[in-house]
């Protein structure tokens, strides 16, 4: 079941991320307000644009979150394959994203300090001069 909804959910955002699927969208917003004269604006005529938006947007809520959640997954293997798959990277990488907050802290401000470290050693370094 979770295969069927993955696809579907891929195929469906791909679609309504279209630009097809945003004129269609333009195109039902025209025809509720062009109708709103005729309906004499009443209660049930602002109700349907109310109602549709906040199905539509609960609905999507689901399908792009289960895309995004793919995406990541997929991209997080393949960086973890990047690094199993290099020599100097350290495995200690491959997975983190399962880490809690303060181990990520605790990463972060190890490479903060090796940036600093660079950027220090960057400012000790000799100018080049232009090249001609």
């Amino acid at each position: 079941m979770h295969g069927h909804f993955g696809r579907f959910a891929s195929v469906a955002c791909a679609w309504l991320g279209s630009t097809w699927a945003f004129l269609c969208a333009g195109l039902v917003v025209v025809v509720w307000i062009a109708s709103g004269p005729f309906l004499h604006f009443s209660q049930a005529w602002v109700q349907v644009i109310t109602i549709g938006t906040g199905l539509a947007t609960f609905l999507m809520v689901f399908l792009i979150l289960n895309t995004q959640s793919r995406d990541a997954r997929a991209i997080n293997l393949k960086l973890n394959e990047v690094i199993r798959a290099n020599d100097k990277a350290h495995n200690q990488m491959i997975d983190i994203e399962k880490l809690s907050d303060l181990e990520l802290d605790e990463m972060q401000a190890t490479y903060e300090q090796i940036k600093a470290s660079w950027t220090k050693r960057q400012k000790q370094l000799p100018e080049e001069p232009p090249k001609q």
